[in-house]
């Protein structure tokens, strides 16, 4: 399987469940209606390891082009390579939003609130202040990054992000503890992927009585995880030199 094809597949999984948690519970009449914060962060925390452990065998799984874009800088993949990662990322990731559309399409035209329809595919602030969100969004990636290649590093002896060793369990449960200790002021979007295509989704989707896409806020969830994720490879190089 191509790094693009693995991408597609495994990014595609990551939203399906991630988003998909989300709408279980914030949209109206869902089994899961109103089951609460700890329910999402779980869910994204299974969704980063069925997504992983589905394609890590072929690629790495990267799932989000913070992460390709800090190990490119760390020295892990060419240029050439990260942009197939790029490329599989966002088809992948456009493609299980509209899957989660599919699936939840009942509850959208049985939820009134714009807010909340457009807060299934991607995040928004608890507090707009776009200087203090893109800041964040930047410690949030970093935490990812930075562990991510803590985690794999060949010391611990748990291996790399692949789909036969521990690593990948372990980043998922960072994503998780992500989501618990710093999601609540941005929701820890802390991929830009995962928020940009399932909101260029939201625009073009056919959702029953949907608002705008919020797009004066969207490069707050692409900028700063490339910034946090540049920062987290940059200080990890400095702090454990190979």
């Amino acid at each position: 399987m191509s790094i693009i094809t693995a991408e597609i597949v495994g990014t595609a999984l990551l939203i399906l469940f991630g988003d998909g948690v989300v709408a279980t519970v914030i949209l109206k009449k869902e089994k899961g209606e109103g089951s609460g914060w700890i329910v999402i962060t779980l869910g994204w925390g299974f969704a980063v390891m069925v997504g992983a452990y589905a394609v890590g065998q072929f690629d790495g799984a990267h799932l989000n082009p913070a992460v390709t874009l800090g190990l490119w800088i760390h020295g892990s993949i060419t240029g050439a390579q990260a942009w197939h990662y790029f490329i599989g990322e966002a088809i992948g990731a456009f493609i299980g939003a509209v899957l989660v559309f599919l699936a939840h399409y009942q509850h959208f035209g049985e939820t009134e609130d714009q807010g909340t329809k457009l807060a299934v595919f991607c995040t928004a602030p608890a507090i707009r202040n776009y200087y203090w969100n893109f800041i964040t969004e930047v410690i949030g990636t970093f935490a990812l990054v930075f562990g991510i290649l803590a985690i794999t590093a060949t010391g611990n002896h748990v291996g790399g992000a692949g789909y036969t060793n521990l690593g990948t369990l372990l980043v998922a449960f960072l994503v998780v503890a992500i989501g618990m200790s710093l999601g609540g002021p941005t929701g820890y979007a802390i991929n830009p992927t995962r928020d940009l295509m399932p909101r260029i989704a939201h625009a073009l989707l056919p959702i029953p009585g949907k608002g705008g896409s919020d797009w004066a806020y969207a490069w707050v969830p692409v900028v700063g995880p490339l910034v946090g994720a540049a920062i987290a490879a940059g200080v990890y190089a400095a702090v454990f030199p190979s």
